[in-house]
């Protein structure tokens, strides 16, 4: 599983005209499974983003996580995250997973999160087309993922 995760003042979901859900401070972050993910990669990238230590403290230093501060998650999944850029200028998704396992491991990143964080989790709709607004705060963007752990 690759992750971007944005630190956000604000982020939001909208779907055919209608806002599906919103955030305040915390992390918008998106998902692309790839084939060979499996719960374990969700489990494991769960745990690292409740625990990334991106938010400020009160010397503005970056020392706190998002179970530190309370901060709310946003979720969207997004396939292109695992495009292929290598050869010529069309990015190709074949290592991107298939929505029939891609789209179970989504809700069990979502729902591990969740655990974690001992509140819902705000999320994208699966396989749509999604208008996802943010408030970046900083900016922070860190892109992590499970095959590498890094």
């Amino acid at each position: 599983m690759r992750a971007v995760l944005q630190r956000v003042r604000e982020a939001s979901v909208t779907v055919d005209g209608d806002c599906i859900s919103a955030i305040g401070p915390g992390l918008l972050i998106l998902l692309g499974v790839e084939n060979g993910d499996d719960v374990s990669d969700g489990e494991w990238l769960a745990a690292k983003l409740a625990n990334m230590r991106i938010h400020e403290d009160e010397a503005g230093l970056m020392n706190r996580s998002l179970l530190d501060t309370g901060g709310e998650a946003l979720v969207v999944s997004q396939f292109t995250l695992h495009a292929s850029t290598k050869k010529g200028n069309r990015p190709s998704f074949i290592r991107a997973a298939r929505p029939d396992l891609s789209e179970p491991l989504y809700e069990q990143f979502c729902a591990a999160l969740e655990t974690l964080l001992r509140k819902p989790v705000g999320r994208g709709r699966f396989g749509a087309m999604m208008d996802v607004a943010l408030l970046n705060d900083g900016p922070v963007t860190v892109v992590i993922d499970s095959k590498n752990r890094e």
